[in-house]
């Protein structure tokens, strides 16, 4: 699937990718993507079935996981931060628990945890949509009915990873994204008590939580909470807007 993608910063920085929510795009980051674009190399895809990447045939989150490995590859990203909000969180560990190697840092921001969920469909809206309908159905459906496996899954992740909760206005239990954290061998869980679209809601309290621990699994980055080889990104690349696949 081509993906339409923003990029920010030096082509020559460490990579990170940041990964939107269920019926947003890569604009739902830019209240913090040219702050991270100062250290990082920021390359913010709109997923399948959102912006301008357009609709597919198929949603699922498998399919998400796939079209991301694509797009790394196409970009010659070889462990790069991932930072998922809400949909994007998906993709992002299903990506880290089957291709291990090709995730430097992993960020998963207000996951829906793996465990089955009631998140209510709404009906559909009589407006033009920025996302196609099908996916907020098929994608919301599989949040009530995840993988049988997935969170036995987060056991092979390798990357450190930083779990983010929003908190008791969450419309996710926080006790399973702990739990998610626990089961990553090399995970942390921090809460910021804000609802559900963390970066958006306290975007400067974001990007330091961010910096701080991504930071410190990345050479010449300083970091509050270690760092250390396996934690190595790296990422190339001097296209300023395109597309992916």
């Amino acid at each position: 699937m081509r993906l339409a993608f923003r990029e920010y910063g030096r082509p020559d920085a460490p990579a990170m990718v940041l990964l939107h929510g269920l019926t947003s795009d890569g604009s739902s980051f830019d209240g913090v993507a040219d702050v991270l674009a100062e250290r990082w190399r920021v390359l913010v895809p709109d997923q399948r079935g959102h912006g301008e990447t357009g609709p597919a045939a198929e949603y699922s989150f498998e399919l998400l996981a796939a079209d991301l490995g694509e797009f790394l590859d196409e970009q010659g990203l070889t462990a790069p931060v991932l930072v998922g909000h809400s949909m994007g969180a998906v993709a992002a560990y299903l990506h880290a628990a089957r291709q291990p190697a090709r995730v430097g840092v992993l960020v998963l921001a207000e996951s829906p945890p793996p465990f089955p969920q009631q998140r209510p469909i709404p009906e559909r809206p009589g407006e033009v949509l920025g996302y196609d309908w099908r996916a907020r159905v098929d994608l919301i459906g599989q949040v009530n009915s995840p993988g049988a496996g997935w969170f036995g899954e987060l056991a092979v992740v390798r990357a450190p990873t930083l779990v983010i909760g929003g908190g008791p206005t969450s419309p996710f239990p926080q006790e399973q994204m702990r739990a998610m954290a626990e089961q990553v061998p090399n995970g942390r869980f921090h809460e910021l008590p804000v609802g559900h679209g963390v970066h958006r809601e306290a975007p400067e309290e974001f990007v330091a939580l961010l910096t701080e621990f991504a930071g410190g699994f990345v050479a010449g980055f300083g970091g509050g909470f270690g760092g250390g080889e396996d934690g190595q990104v790296a990422g190339r690349g001097d296209v300023a807007r395109g597309e992916a696949g």
